[in-house]
């Protein structure tokens, strides 16, 4: 049996054979296969992943800014204080007045945070809270869950754990404006007097 030639020399003509890789060295071409491809974007998907992380990591350790509002701030002079209470809605504060003496209590919901709104009473009435008669003339309910709580901040209704804080009231020396400070919490009976 003679094997017969089918005409190689004609298709290697027609298909140039590729370059050996000295050869596109020499020329400056570029010849990668699709392997070398792979594995290179691989590489480089794996090194932005590890800068990625290591970005994440180094930024952790640099702290986050966080403002919050000043824990005493001033909510005007003495004279703006009539008698009775004021309610200063961006502090979430109630100030009462009475004759010559002055006292905060917060309004802050002790169960879930909610703003407490006060409710004036059609007639004073006689409560015993946290020991000892009160004449009432408020109360504050919180909208929320129905909280209760006498003119004193004494829980008495709902799911509220602990009476509404009072904050340390005193007059700045240099303006004469009344400050609060919600970071000193005192006693139901503190009084400020003026």
């Amino acid at each position: 049996m003679r094997k017969k030639k089918l005409g190689l020399e004609e298709v290697a003509t027609s298909y140039p054979a590729p370059e050996s890789p000295d050869e596109s060295a020499k020329t400056g071409g570029v010849n990668l296969s699709r392997r070398k491809l792979i594995s290179r974007v691989g590489l480089g998907a794996t090194l932005l992943a590890i800068g990625g992380q290591a970005y994440a990591f180094v930024r952790s350790l640099v702290p986050n800014v966080l403002y919050e509002d000043p824990k005493r701030f001033k909510v005007g002079t003495l004279d703006q204080f009539a008698e009775g209470a004021r309610f200063i809605e961006d502090k979430r504060v109630f100030i009462f007045r009475e004759k010559n003496t002055l006292h905060c209590i917060s309004a802050t919901c002790t169960h879930l945070g909610c703003t407490v709104k006060m409710q004036r009473l059609n007639q004073p009435k006689r409560v015993n809270a946290s020991g000892r008669e009160i004449d009432e003339q408020v109360e504050f309910a919180c909208p929320c869950h129905g909280s209760k709580y006498y003119g004193d901040g004494t829980n008495y209704s709902g799911p509220a754990p602990r009476p509404l804080d009072h904050f340390k009231l005193e007059v700045a020396p240099e303006d004469g404006q009344l400050v609060v400070d919600t970071s000193e919490i005192v006693n139901q009976d503190f009084r400020l007097t003026v």
